[in-house]
């Protein structure tokens, strides 16, 4: 199956900070999940993606927050600089390589402005979490395309299985 994976889940130094957010290599997993998502990523086709890169933000970068998830969406960060156009199209850029490419479901990291499928920062830059999606996962979901993060790998493989 195709999956589309965030950049830094697969070790790509993407994310804001410049570091990634390998899990293989990430001491917060246990063994058995690492081995599972050394699993997915051997036996299926990977395509990665970092839409916030794919759409012109540096590595590093300052942090980001949405703080309008209704339109007019608004992001910025944490200099205050309106960054929302840069989300908007790294969320395209996101989709236009499933459509291109007839994938179905995505791995994307968590918490992410762009990314997050569950829950994401509230835009006031204090670390309190919300229940709502970043730009791409959300226009993914929108366009039918199944969205998990690195803390639903089971969930993901058995997805997986099921559409064999």
């Amino acid at each position: 199956m195709k999956i589309l994976v965030s950049s830094c889940l697969l070790g790509e130094n993407t994310r804001y900070d410049g570091e990634n957010s390998n899990i293989a290599l990430n001491p917060k997993f246990r063994f058995s999940d690492k081995e599972l998502f050394m699993d997915i990523m051997c036996e299926n086709e990977i395509y990665s993606i970092c839409p916030e890169v794919s759409a012109g933000l540096t590595i590093p970068r300052a942090k980001a927050e949405i703080i309008s998830h209704e339109k007019p969406i608004k992001v910025i960060d944490e200099n205050s600089e309106d960054i929302t156009i840069n989300f908007l199209i790294g969320a395209k850029n996101s989709l236009d390589i499933c459509l291109q490419n007839d994938i179905k479901v995505a791995l994307f990291k968590s918490k992410s402005p762009s990314c997050g499928n569950n829950e994401v920062y509230d835009g006031t830059f204090s670390q309190t979490l919300i229940k709502a999606k970043g730009l791409s996962a959300r226009l993914l979901e929108e366009n039918g395309i199944k969205v998990f993060n690195e803390l639903e790998l089971k969930e993901l493989n058995k997805f997986i299985k099921n559409s064999r």
